[in-house]
């Protein structure tokens, strides 16, 4: 099994490009990181993108891509990990290993333009503009190229991401590399982070995941999340009332109810404060 931060792509470290399929009812779930750019389709499935600072949801469509050691996680929502309900998440990936290139890439001309692909590190965008639907076709078909053709389809991609079609939208801030007892901490913190956040948790008890006190987990935290401990969940939170009211008609006291809060006009400056529109708002333009 792959440690926990230092994920390995288990392929020769002669390949430039290099195509990943994953079917599963769900997606790997533990945060990890590598020194291969990644670019993400997502064709089935969905859940909460972790990476940095950045929380947010995944759905079918939607297109990633991320620099060198940008750590990470695709964590399905619960109902993929029930095993009587037969869900599927399905992912294609292609991984860019610019050490494979030597000094091609610093020294041939004709690579000049992939040069700020290679000094990308620790920042992941959502892929968006006219050139997306491009990349989606090609990720979904990308089983079927070999060899040179392969090769040829990857620096297609890196061309389109870097054309004025495709827009790149930050989602965080360059992020320090994560030693593996480090990115362990993290992944405890995580997922005790998940598994109770409708819960009343306390600063202490998330300290305790990571083995360490208040003080130095605050410091520990803010350090990698560029959030507070408390930020950081209220995040949770909402994301998940995201989903209740794009996926069920319940109310709204009763999605904020579940999600952990006891006074509705708390949850409701909350859900502003973070996605700078109302629930009933969010709800109008979901679908809801």
């Amino acid at each position: 099994m792959a440690k926990v931060i230092s994920f390995q792509i288990p392929k020769s470290n002669k390949e430039f490009i290099r195509f990943q399929e994953d079917r599963a009812p769900h997606f790997y779930d533990k945060l990890h990181q590598h020194p291969q750019l990644q670019l993400t389709l997502i064709l089935e499935g969905k859940g909460q993108f972790f990476s940095g600072e950045y929380l947010g949801r995944f759905q079918a469509g939607d297109v990633f891509f991320l620099g060198a050691n940008a750590a990470h996680v695709f964590r399905s929502d619960p109902e993929f990990f029930d095993k009587e309900r037969k869900l599927s998440s399905l992912g294609n990936t292609v991984f860019f290993d610019f050490q494979a290139l030597g000094k091609a890439i610093s020294e041939v001309e004709d690579l000049a333009s992939l040069r700020r692909f290679a000094e990308m590190s620790g920042t992941c965008f959502r892929v968006k503009g006219q050139g997306l639907e491009t990349i989606q076709e090609i990720l979904e078909n990308f089983g079927a190229f070999r060899d040179l053709d392969r090769f040829l389809q990857g620096i297609r991609l890196l061309t389109i991401l870097e054309s004025e079609n495709c827009e790149l939208l930050p989602l965080n801030e360059s992020q320090p590399r994560l030693n593996e007892r480090d990115g362990a901490r993290m992944n405890r913190v995580m997922e005790f982070m998940l598994k109770n956040r409708f819960e009343p948790i306390t600063l202490e008890q998330t300290a305790d995941q990571a083995n360490m006190s208040k003080e130095a987990f605050c410091r520990f935290f803010k350090l990698r999340t560029r959030k507070t401990f408390t930020q950081y969940l209220q995040q949770l939170r909402i994301a998940e009332a995201q989903k209740l009211l794009s996926e069920t008609d319940l109310s709204i006291s009763e999605i904020a109810y579940r999600v952990g809060y006891e006074n509705l006009s708390y949850f409701n400056r909350s859900f502003k404060m973070l996605t700078e529109i109302t629930p009933s708002v969010f709800r109008g333009k979901n679908g809801g």
